[in-house]
């Protein structure tokens, strides 16, 4: 008799609510497999594991690749094949697919059944449920991979340009601050179908007309900063002028500048100064003319107090608000976590993105207010749902602002809130204020026990370099490349790889917009954690003991 040949693979079934499986004393389970009808026989317990019973008819050999993990296919037909050429037990550990889709974990044990003659009859398998056991070994052995993986300084050049990215350009800029008077130039460049490549062109023509100690900076998606530190004014504005006509001359495309000064004693830091240059150039844009000149950075108070009173007026009137989305872990099949969404109320109290708001509100400084209000109301709700985890979204701002930890360490004590039931969220294309701040939120919120997730992972250029820098748990990946993976083999090809990146690094992932079972299934194939969409659960009004 020969081994049984390669089983056929088998797409499992689209997400539903697990069965009841039978108490842990009564999980032993058996089958056994003859080869002279070819049929196999397997107990009660073992049908109660997967969930079903196969039909009679289908009863052969064929029928436990079914119910193999795709990925362990190879170790079942191997152990198999060591059993029935040497004649003697062998042990392996595997998983199981159930009914509704998800696994568990199995060690089987396989003996060959002798005929009278001495050969080889068939096979029994006795298995045992040790779930519990292999998801403990597998966390091991991802936190070891994330510590393995998570580097240990900090990478400064922007990929697409080769110049700082605005984190560390910021950084910079507080260290001209402290030492003299200088000038500070954003130039927006435009071009139809420009992008990176016209990014990257302008870079290299202002590196041969600047100076070796004035800095050049990513700051924006087409902006680039120029650092004058230690310059006059006077001669700032010449150098600004010729820059700006440079530019055009070589590049072609639209050209907009904003100059603004800076003093050592001045009120205005790294931010700020950014946030006036930045406003320059859209001036001139507006009225159509090279540069704009500011020679005293705006006051503070001119600059924040408007925006600041106006969300107070929207967080004291209630026109925010929160919505949760479910996400399903696949492998057990259950939701086991849920992300907060804030919401914009218009003015008949319809719901809208806060996209616009939180933008603004990131670039004058004011956000932290608004995501703090964010923080507090999910840990009133973990309170509540002590057995739900939660996704909170933070903006790039706020993670890197030292007062968010302090913020969350009375929350968690104020409201005895386990940490593992929270998971902070950041987008890879938020502007953080800060990245040394930063770091120092993501190690502090993992000593406590939180973790950290990555948002929109794919959709720009700092994905990888941000699972090196920083302790995640968890990437989401980008809804773009899922919304249509079903049809389009390279998403296909981009999402397996996302998937095996982040294993490698020990990071679990989520995938968005998931909106059909035939893409639900796909995922599943490709081995990703979690999944959220409209097929799951669309978002929901939060009320107190709403998330079950």
């Amino acid at each position: 008799m020969t081994v049984p040949e390669e089983r056929e693979r088998w797409a499992p079934p689209a997400a539903s609510l697990p069965e009841p499986r039978p108490p842990a004393e009564d999980r032993a389970a058996w089958f056994s497999y003859t080869a002279a009808n070819d049929q196999i026989v397997w107990s009660a317990a073992l049908s109660a594991l997967l969930g079903r019973v196969p039909a009679q008819g289908g009863m052969t050999r064929q029928v436990l690749a079914h119910f193999v993990h795709r990925d362990d296919l190879a170790a079942a037909l191997g152990a198999i094949t060591e059993a029935w050429t040497t004649r003697a037990t062998v042990r392996a550990t595997v998983r199981l697919m159930r009914h509704d889709g998800g696994w568990f974990d199995v060690d089987c044990r396989i003996e060959p059944m002798m005929s009278p003659d001495g050969t080889v009859r068939g096979i029994r398998g006795t298995v045992r449920d040790v779930t519990d056991r292999e998801r403990a070994r597998r966390e091991d052995a991802r936190l070891t991979r994330r510590g393995e993986t998570v580097q240990t300084s900090l990478v400064e050049p922007d990929p697409a340009t080769g110049l700082l990215t605005r984190a560390r350009f910021a950084d910079e800029i507080d260290r001209a601050l402290r030492q003299a008077a200088g000038a500070l130039l954003v130039l927006r460049v435009q071009a139809e179908g420009g992008g990176d490549e016209l990014l990257h062109r302008t870079a290299r023509s202002l590196e041969d007309r600047v100076g070796p100690d004035q800095l050049l900076g990513r700051v924006g998606t087409n902006e680039i900063a120029v650092l004058l530190a230690a310059c006059t004014w006077q001669a700032a504005c010449a150098q600004a002028d010729t820059l700006v006509e440079a530019v055009r001359a070589d590049s072609g495309a639209q050209v907009w500048g904003g100059l603004v000064r800076f003093r050592p004693d001045g009120e205005a830091g790294s931010h700020d100064l950014l946030i006036d240059a930045e406003q320059a150039w859209r001036q001139s844009r507006e009225a159509d003319c090279p540069i704009t000149l500011v020679a005293h950075p705006v006051p503070a108070r001119d600059r924040q107090g408007s925006y600041r009173n106006r969300v107070a007026d929207a967080l004291g009137t209630d026109r925010f608000t929160l919505y949760s989305q479910p996400i399903l872990e696949l492998q057990t099949n259950r939701v086991t976590r849920h992300e907060l969404l804030l919401r914009v109320l218009d003015e008949a109290d319809g719901p809208q993105s806060p996209t616009q708001v939180l933008d603004a509100a990131e670039r004058l400084d004011a956000v932290f207010d608004i995501d703090l209000w964010v923080v507090e109301r999910a840990m009133r709700l973990a309170a509540e749902q002590p057995g739900m985890g939660l996704q909170i979204n933070l903006s790039g701002r706020s993670v890197g602002d030292p007062r968010l930890t302090a913020e969350v360490e009375r929350l968690l004590a104020q409201y005895e809130v386990n940490p593992e039931q929270l998971t902070f969220e950041i987008t890879e294309t938020a502007l953080i204020g800060n990245l040394s701040e930063a770091r120092r939120f993501a190690d502090r919120i993992r000593d406590l026990g939180c973790s950290l997730a990555l948002d929109d992972f794919g959709s720009g250029y700092a994905s990888f370099r941000y699972l090196r820098l920083f302790p995640i748990y968890l990437v989401k990946i980008d809804g773009e490349y899922v919304v249509d993976l079903v049809g389009n083999p390279q998403d296909q090809v981009l999402v397996r790889a996302l998937v095996q990146v982040c294993q490698a690094y020990g990071i679990h992932t989520v995938a968005e917009f998931v909106q059909d079972e035939a893409t639900l299934r796909m995922l599943r194939e490709l081995g990703v954690d979690y999944v959220q969409g409209y097929l799951i659960g669309r978002p929901s009004p939060v009320v107190p003991g709403g998330l079950a």
